[in-house]
């Protein structure tokens, strides 16, 4: 229940593959080819739209792996009530919604189990300029703050949030959060794509972060499996060290 201490998750839970691919079927192919070197799953809206979403969620269980269900549920209180209640009896460990006070206390309201709902502060393809652009007056890490205390306050567990903004998160909320970072990125590897308020792993574990959700470094990497051992191998060093 969001308000309590979180405990700290398991190490190798820790990382979350996005499984940003075309369909089901190159999904899978990515998560045999990883193998045990990860166990949790990033689904999102790519997949939602190629069909065989749930379909997919099944198939990801029967292999025992967990499932983020990153949907970002965005609408009219009820109808964002009655979405994450449709997740709650599919096997989805965490899901995510946007949105007010009232949206964020909808989704926050259902008996869910342990289902974790995750409220989304700002974007990591955002900096500060596209704040000004959207006209939000305070900087990003303000913005973010605002919304996390907001989402626990309305009965989220957790948030999405940048590393960048994690610390403060943590100085300011304790562990009364989960906080998930995207947007991770190595050192020699910063990017040339859309994110914008990027962190390294190991800085995304010291500022605080509970899971990390790395797409492309792995599914990019001519050996995916290498390097989903090699942050595994950084995220034990930084939690376990």
């Amino acid at each position: 229940m969001s308000g309590s201490q979180m405990a700290p998750p398991k190490t190798q839970e820790r990382l979350i593959v996005a499984l940003d691919l075309p369909g089901a079927g190159p999904a899978l192919e990515l998560v045999d080819r990883l193998g045990e070197s990860v166990s949790f799953y990033k689904l999102g809206l790519q997949l939602f739209m190629a069909g065989g979403y749930f379909e997919l969620i099944d198939q990801l269980r029967q292999r025992g792996k967990k499932i983020f269900a990153d949907l970002k549920f965005f609408d009219v209180p009820a109808t964002v009530r009655s979405a994450v209640e449709q997740l709650v009896d599919r096997g989805v460990d965490f899901t995510t919604v946007h949105g007010n006070d009232a949206i964020l206390e909808a989704a926050g309201s259902v008996p869910r189990g342990e289902l974790k709902v995750l409220a989304v502060t700002v974007l990591t393809s955002l900096d500060r300029g596209d704040l000004d652009d959207l006209g939000f007056a305070c900087e990003v890490d303000e913005l973010v703050l605002s919304r996390a205390r907001r989402a626990v306050e309305k009965g989220c567990d957790g948030v999405v949030a940048s590393g960048q903004e994690a610390r403060r998160l943590r100085e300011a909320l304790g562990r009364r959060l989960l906080i998930v970072t995207p947007g991770i990125r190595p050192v020699e590897n910063r990017p040339v794509d859309d994110q914008k308020r990027v962190v390294t792993v190991e800085d995304a574990f010291r500022f605080g972060a509970d899971h990390i959700v790395v797409g492309r470094p792995i599914r990019s990497a001519p050996d995916p499996r290498a390097a989903a051992e090699e942050i595994q191998r950084q995220i034990a060093a930084v939690v376990e060290g």
